[in-house]
């Protein structure tokens, strides 16, 4: 197949007149970020059937301007963006395989991340791509991470999908609100959620300062390589027993799980009379705290908190689980990941005064994670009717000036698609066989009968 770009005729105006919008502190972080290097993020959507490609670019046009998400501008000294709405450039890319789909999406995947969006005038934040095969369809969207979070691109794309008749729903997302309020008062309608934050700082600042800093064979360069795996539902459902079982989360166990995976590749560590530990992010979904109803707004509603733990030889799962269990369940207790516009406005005061190589060397000597997790669940957002085609789903993010690798897990029916994102600096391909390998065996021993 060769490749294209397929371009699709505007359509007319969005249904909603818009005003500009104020960017919320992730917002302009993810901006500062994006300065050092591309800071997208890209869904999948997966269907075992073939397409009408014709079809599938007028789907994506019609949702794209009915809901107004074109000819994007920002305006980062007064901290506003505004979508003009209306018509736009709207190309698909056909992405062309030979005798492997899956590699070529792979492929297209990872070069979605490290291509930029032109923020310079009026853009659309958003580049589409299908990988069309006579038994299966990769419909994917690539969008520039600042201006939208995980649940509204599934709601996109399930939108396109209905519009093509690709998805069982025939009822489609309704328009918009583009422009909500950034909840800038959230902290100050919360005092004792910020007193809690701020008197929480010296402690975290005092585990950083323990914990392994990752090895760079070049910190100035940021190029992310991408690969996939999922846990087949079995493997999921005694990972759900379990965490019951052991009174912890799912998200405690991946990160958990992650952390064991990371550990060869930090042996170096246990020699050393400090910095011995190893910290891992997180990104939480803050839409619910907020108030945010997720059917009617679109955009980007983030907080994140960080773990660590020393996480020595031979320690179990279930224990090193337990153990990251207890500092998760203080930080949701008192909502500390509520407060991370703290973290991040000092970040960006820091990083204003400093030149885009100590930009790049910041977060590794300040921020020392070696990976984060970000987790969602698609089935209440996309309901799966018995008897129609399957939906599969992954993603992938961008790591980012923060973490050198990201585990970007998505539950699908029974199972979870992860997309594991990394820096080319950090970790090499074999590196990240051995992860993924070290990440498997740990969950699926987990999940094992007793």
């Amino acid at each position: 197949m060769a490749s294209a770009l397929l371009p699709v005729a505007g359509l007319g105006h969005g249904e909603l007149s818009r005003m500009p919008g104020r960017l919320n502190s992730f917002q302009r972080t993810m901006l500062q970020w994006n300065d050092l290097h591309p800071y997208n993020a890209v869904h999948v959507l997966r269907l075992p059937l073939a397409v009408d490609v014709r079809r599938v670019q007028k789907a994506i046009e019609q949702t794209v301007v009915r809901h107004g998400l074109t000819r994007l501008q920002l305006d980062r000294a007064a901290g506003t963006y505004d979508y003009g709405g209306g018509p736009s450039d709207c190309p698909l890319k056909l992405v062309p395989f030979d005798t492997d789909p899956e590699a070529a999406l792979a492929d297209e995947v990872t070069r979605q991340l490290n291509t930029p969006f032109d923020l310079t005038g009026r853009f659309l934040p958003f580049r589409f791509f299908l990988l069309a095969a006579p038994d299966g369809s990769a419909l994917g969207v690539a969008y520039f991470h600042a201006m939208a979070g995980a649940e509204s691109l599934v709601l996109l794309l399930r939108d396109i999908a209905c519009a093509c008749d690709l998805a069982a729903e025939r009822g489609l997302w309704p328009p918009v609100e583009l422009h909500p309020p950034a909840h800038r008062d959230w902290l100050r309608r919360h005092p004792g959620v910020l007193l809690k934050k701020l008197l929480s700082l010296p402690s975290v600042w005092r585990e950083l300062r323990r914990a392994c800093v990752p090895k760079y064979r070049e910190v100035q360069v940021m190029t992310n390589g991408f690969t996939a795996f999922a846990l087949p539902a079995e493997t999921l459902r005694r990972l759900t027993a379990a965490s019951k079982t052991w009174g912890v989360t799912l998200n405690d166990l991946f990160l958990a799980g992650l952390m064991q995976a990371l550990t060869p590749l930090a042996e170096t560590r246990r020699q050393k009379s400090r910095r011995r530990r190893l910290a891992l992010g997180c990104i939480v979904n803050t839409r619910s705290h907020l108030g945010v109803d997720s059917r009617r707004t679109f955009g980007l509603f983030l907080g994140s908190f960080l773990v660590s733990h020393e996480a020595p030889a031979g320690i179990s799962l279930q224990a090193l689980a337990t153990d990251l269990q207890r500092q998760t369940a203080r930080i949701k207790r008192d909502r500390l990941f509520m407060a991370t516009p703290v973290d991040l406005a000092l970040a960006r005061a820091y990083l204003a005064l400093t030149s885009p190589g100590q930009r790049k060397k910041f977060y590794l000597k300040r921020y020392p994670l070696w990976g984060g997790v970000t987790n969602m669940n698609l089935n209440p957002l996309w309901p799966q009717p018995a008897g129609t085609p399957a939906v599969d789903y992954f993603r992938a993010v961008s790591t980012g000036p923060v973490t050198p690798l990201v585990l970007s897990l998505t539950t699908v029916g029974e199972v979870v698609n992860i997309g594991l994102t990394y820096r080319t600096s950090v970790f090499t391909a074999g590196e990240i066989e051995r992860v993924k390998t070290g990440f498997l065996s740990a969950v699926e021993a987990a999940g094992e009968p007793r």
